[in-house]
């Protein structure tokens, strides 16, 4: 399995921005395709975004649709969310995750791999 580490969680502003990046290791990258996901305190963990092997496609959650951006460097292996105009609703831990499909049901219990998670934590 793929092994996956957050970076980039922190406190920030309402209206500001935040870039969380994911490293991968111990396998190529190319192989996932991987999601964002982010769970608040006594809430489930839900989808944020999604994107192909290749960049080529990805997926958002509405909540966060034209605020977020999701990409990937696989030279780098390395996954990003790029989020902006964070709303206080936007704190949670979040979490990149890794599977081997594209499309379908993009629910968590769907991807195999997990990184550890990092806070995002959005002021009024």
């Amino acid at each position: 399995q793929v092994q996956l580490v957050e970076f980039g969680g922190g406190l920030v502003q309402a209206g500001g921005s935040l870039r969380l990046s994911c490293a991968a290791s111990g396998r190529t990258l190319s192989d996932y395709v991987m999601g964002w996901f982010r769970q608040a305190p006594g809430k489930e963990r839900e989808f944020v975004a999604a994107i192909s092997w290749n960049g080529g496609n990805t997926y958002y959650t509405d909540s966060v649709k034209g605020r977020f951006t999701i990409s990937r460097d696989n030279a780098k292996n390395t996954v990003y969310l790029q989020m902006n105009s964070l709303k206080p609703e936007d704190t949670a831990v979040y979490y990149c995750a890794a599977r081997t499909r594209y499309g379908g049901s993009w629910h968590a219990s769907t991807f195999g791999s997990w990184g550890q998670g990092t806070q995002v934590t959005v002021s009024s």
